[in-house]
């Protein structure tokens, strides 16, 4: 065994590296600049931690918000390895003692942000250190065509020249084009660099699309349906998420919001609630989730359309990062794609920069209509080759969609239209079909078309869920004006002629699976338990797949405690014990009839 093999059983507790791992810890350890391209959950941090232990000195690492350091610190020192970070959030005497600690020997690694970096102060300060690399965490921050662009990521490479020994200079990322990462390599002044694109595929995610759906409602029906797994929901404005975060709460769900129109310390209380697990949803912008290491997160809802896939890529893959079977779902509507227009002509950026925020919001869109396999969409994206056609395992390519026959309706709706004479927006179309007595529908003297009431078995948001629908399929046309209204296209002339279908995509019923989960659950009482008296998020003691798998294995013994996945030397001194108990007492009673499967 390998000394980093050593390494990664001891503080990690796995047998083996994941993809490229070793090569790109190999690469560092022979003094290589280094920049990796490697999925959520893919195990990046690993690629820089191992061989910060190895290497003399200290390994900087920057970061670029504030919950993500003391994720990763927390992280490390659970694992038995000395790390420490400086931010805003600590006073200028700890930052003094922190300091001091590297010089003294006592950290291996130092978190910092892109801003700390460029004063004058931090410089002064870190001069006696020795500093072996520095490793730029999420760093397509530094690209302007990356979809997450900071300023502050361009004073790296000045810190990094001000130094008078040059350290190892690492870059990772999880979402970059090839466009972005020849300009990260540009900026950051890389030296012949070893590349490692490890690959886009989560393969434990499952990818949909629904258009036309009541948001609202599906996420209601969704959260309940799975009320014990931890989600994310995205929505495009802070709005969105108060009337979410509203509705959840009044329905008695255990949810906390996040955007940046919150307090500091709202947001604080907010996601460290979600990352403990003490609420099991968190409704949010996305200003929220950059870094954030929870592990059990089942499911990621996005409310609307994200601006481009790289964005829509790094959201979705906060979901099963522990490798657990996931799923990352889009609620599509086509106001999505006005209000994406609508903030990037808000944005204060070059000409040239807009043109390039259109061009990617276009393959967002494109990816929301599609009836292809969504994975190979997104993978041929990043520039992947040689994928397959189909994944099974997305909206589109498995069966857990039906065809429903709405030529009908769709008829219905495409006359009311042509008889409103193709001036108003889908909210005022329904309300016709639905006979409303509005002022503006009687005003405008529409309860005298033919059209007015002929849907009134309907109601309204059900007829505006097919209108959107109708859009989404390209039977209509939205104008991208502030007050968008619906047009008719040419194929909808054919349906209303009847030489066209239309056929509407809706899911199946799903019949719920019976499934004994009881050791599970009383592993992770364990696991709170531990928690609680040790404040850290319980992802940070043992993740749910190391659980999961504790519950296949039923270890009892050290030697098969440290066969679990995620189970190291550190770890099972800690925690081996309480979990190993746990275990035998769910064997007792199970051999006593006392378990009942749910």
């Amino acid at each position: 065994m390998s000394e980093i093999e050593k390494i990664l059983k001891k503080y990690y507790g796995y047998d083996k590296f994941r993809k490229d791992q070793d090569k790109i810890i190999n690469s560092i350890l022979d003094n290589k600049d280094c920049f990796a391209i490697m999925p959520t959950g893919a195990g990046k941090s690993i690629c820089y931690q191992i061989p910060a232990l190895m290497l003399d000195g200290i390994t900087l690492v920057v970061s670029p918000l504030i919950s993500l350091m003391k994720d990763q610190v927390d992280s490390l020192n659970a694992l038995g390895i000395n790390a420490a970070y400086i931010n805003s959030s600590i006073s200028i005497n700890e930052v003094n003692k922190r300091i001091d600690d590297c010089i003294s020997g006592n950290y291996k690694l130092l978190y910092v942000a892109p801003e700390r970096i460029n004063t004058e102060y931090f410089l002064s300060k870190v001069k006696d250190l020795n500093i072996s690399m520095v490793a730029v965490d999420e760093a397509h921050c530094v690209s302007q065509w990356g979809h997450d662009f900071r300023e502050s990521y361009r004073y790296i490479y000045p810190f990094i020249e001000s130094l008078e020994k040059r350290p190892i200079l690492t870059a990772f990322t999880a979402t970059a084009t090839e466009e972005v990462r020849l300009d990260v390599i540009k900026l950051l002044k890389l030296k012949n660099p070893d590349i490692y694109v490890t690959g886009f595929d989560r393969n434990n995610l499952n990818f949909k699309v629904l258009r036309g759906v009541n948001r609202k409602d599906y996420i209601m029906k969704y959260i309940k349906d799975n009320k014990d797994s931890s989600g994310i929901i995205y929505a495009a404005t802070r709005k969105e998420v108060d009337s979410l975060w509203t509705i959840l709460n009044a329905k008695g769900f255990s949810v906390e919001k996040y955007h940046a129109g919150l307090g500091i310390e709202e947001r604080k209380l907010a996601q460290e609630k979600f990352l403990y697990d003490e609420s099991k949803i968190i409704v949010a912008t996305n200003a929220f989730g950059m870094g954030i290491d929870k592990s059990n997160v089942r499911y990621v809802i996005h409310n609307n359309m994200p601006k481009n896939i790289e964005a829509y890529y790094q959201e979705a893959g906060r979901a099963g990062r522990d490798g657990g079977k996931s799923e990352c779902l889009l609620l599509f509507a086509p106001q999505d794609v006005v209000l994406q227009k609508f903030l990037i002509n808000q944005n204060d950026v070059s000409i040239e920069r807009k043109k390039e925020e259109y061009r990617k919001l276009q393959f967002m869109v494109d990816y929301c209509h599609i009836t292809g396999c969504l994975r190979q969409y997104i993978l041929k994206y990043f520039g992947e080759e040689n994928v397959e056609d189909s994944c099974g395992n997305c909206g589109n390519c498995n069966s857990e969609l039906e065809l429903k026959d709405i030529t009908i309706e769709a008829q219905k709706i495409f006359s009311c239209i042509y008889r409103m004479k193709e001036r108003f927006g889908v909210g005022t179309v329904a309300e016709v079909l639905r006979a409303s007595k509005n002022k503006k529908v009687l005003d405008m003297k529409f309860d005298e078309l033919s059209t007015y009431g002929i849907m009134k078995e309907y109601k309204l948001q059900e007829i505006k869920d097919m209108i959107n629908m109708l859009i989404a399929e390209e039977y209509l046309n939205l104008s991208g004006d502030e007050f968008p209204v619906v047009k008719l296209k040419n194929i909808s002339i054919a349906v209303l002629r009847g030489e066209e279908k239309v056929i509407q995509k809706v899911e199946k019923r799903k019949a719920k699976k019976v499934k004994d989960d009881n050791l599970f659950e009383a592993l992770r009482v364990v696991r709170m338990n531990i928690a609680k008296k040790e404040n850290v998020p319980p992802y940070i003691i043992f993740s749910d797949v190391t659980l999961k798998e504790m519950t296949e294995y039923f270890p009892g013994n050290k030697e098969e405690m440290l066969n679990i996945k995620g189970v190291g030397e550190v770890k099972y001194s800690k925690y081996g014990e309480e979990f190993m108990n746990a275990i035998k007492d769910y064997q007792g009673k199970n051999q006593n009839g006392e378990i009942e499967v749910s």
